[in-house]
Parts: structure tokens; C-alpha cells; sequence
């Protein structure tokens, strides 16, 4: 049993961090959302929820001025305040935001809201578990590679789920008569909207994909279905 204390008490701090950051996101996007109202963008959605055969796609706004859109743990869905403001200027249009929302349904219904905190708890005890077992070894460096490797582990879970959601919503959009056009050239926009982040920054640390293979796996799933 005190073996295997170590790794039991890992996995327990794990959970508890999961269930605190899942709590304060839930508080955090209670307290400073309100539902969307815009015409264009819904008639947009309606169309998306006329796809998946239910009722109504319900779009809250997120009171942040960064350029995002979220996917709730509760499944509820997010654009941020400051792509609407982008929006307003012309910057990217209702389409483009709809693609966006495509792509958080796609999060929901995968399921990786809940593979997220999964991978998020598993993230925590490998770096737990590496810092006590490396820092016998190396006691100035062994949390600093244990962070490198942690963070690489669950950057590369991020990218799976982030490549499949792309997948969903591409789907999506075709099957509401959309198309994927709006989808990819939100994503040549997306640098010169979000700033270079990321730029430099080795692609296995990476939480998102390139935006270059992003579009090159869209574009090549849109010529496979316009050929069936």
C-alpha cells in the first residue's frame, strides 16, 4: 500500500486542481456572460441547429476582449466580446464566427470537455510523480523537466482534440449548407487578429496546430466529399 502512496496522492491533488479550475471557470463565465443578440450570427446557428436536428443552438457572450471562442464544461458555448467588436469593425463576418461556433459544438459533442479534465488531472500527476522521482537526480532541474515534459504531454492531447473538432465542424458546416470557406479564411485571418502567438515556440509545446495544417487538413477533407 505505501508503495503506491506516492502515486495515490498524486492522482487525489490531480482531481482536487481539476474540480477548482472547473468550478472557477464555471463562476468566472456565470458572473461576466450574457446571452448573444445578434441577427445575422443567429440566423446562422439556426441553420447549424437545423443540421443537427435540434431545436436551438443557445451562443452566450464572454465579457473579454481577447479573440476566442469557448466551450464550457457544462457544454455551453462562448464568443468573446472581443471577437463581436472585430466583427462590428469588419474584420471577419457572421460566417466566420459561425465556424467558430461549429467548432465548439464539435468540442461538446466529442466529448473532450470531459477528455480535457481527464487529460488535465493525468497531466498533473505525471508532473507530481516526475518532479519527486527526478529531483532525487537532479535537484536544481528535475521540476523544470518535469514541467517540459508534463506540458508537452497534454499540448499534444490539446492538438488531437483541436484537429477533430476542426473535422467536426468542417462536417457541420457542409451539412447546414455553409461550407467550409468561412472556416478557413477565418484561419488565414487568424495571426494578423490573435497577434503571433506562439511564434518560435517548438510545435510539441504547441496547445493548438499550426494554422497552416489546420487549413491544409480542412481543405483536404472538402475536395475528399466534393468528390463522393
Amino acid at each position: 500500500m505505501w508503495t503506491y502512496a506516492p502515486f495515490l496522492f498524486a492522482l487525489a491533488y490531480a482531481f482536487l486542481m481539476m474540480r477548482f479550475s472547473v468550478w472557477r471557470t464555471k463562476q468566472m463565465l456565470a458572473q461576466q456572460s450574457q446571452p448573444l443578440h445578434d441577427a445575422e450570427i443567429s440566423r446562422l446557428t439556426a441553420r447549424l441547429a437545423a443540421a443537427l436536428e435540434v431545436p436551438e443552438i443557445r451562443v452566450n457572450v464572454f465579457e473579454n476582449e481577447s479573440v476566442n471562442g469557448l466551450a464550457a464544461p457544462d457544454g455551453q458555448i462562448y464568443l468573446t466580446r472581443g471577437f463581436l467588436a472585430r466583427k462590428a469593425r469588419g474584420e471577419v463576418n457572421a460566417a466566420e464566427l459561425a465556424s467558430v461556433i461549429a467548432h465548439e459544438l464539435g468540442h461538446v459533442a466529442l466529448g473532450h470537455t470531459r477528455r480535457r479534465m481527464i487529460d488535465f488531472t493525468g497531466q498533473n500527476a505525471v508532473f507530481v510523480m516526475l518532479s519527486a522521482l527526478l529531483n532525487r537526480f537532479l535537484p536544481v532541474i528535475g521540476i523544470w523537466i518535469a514541467n517540459l515534459i508534463s506540458t508537452a504531454l497534454m499540448a499534444r492531447l490539446s492538438r488531437r482534440d483541436e484537429f477533430e473538432a476542426d473535422a467536426y465542424a468542417a462536417a457541420l458546416l457542409v451539412k447546414a449548407g455553409i461550407g467550409t470557406a468561412p472556416q478557413v479564411s477565418l484561419f488565414r485571418k487568424l495571426t494578423a487578429l490573435t497577434g503571433a502567438a506562439g511564434a518560435g515556440t517548438p510545435a510539441w509545446l504547441l496547445s493548438h496546430p499550426r494554422t497552416d495544417d489546420r487549413i491544409a487538413a480542412i481543405e483536404a477533407m472538402t475536395r475528399r466529399w466534393q468528390q463522393i
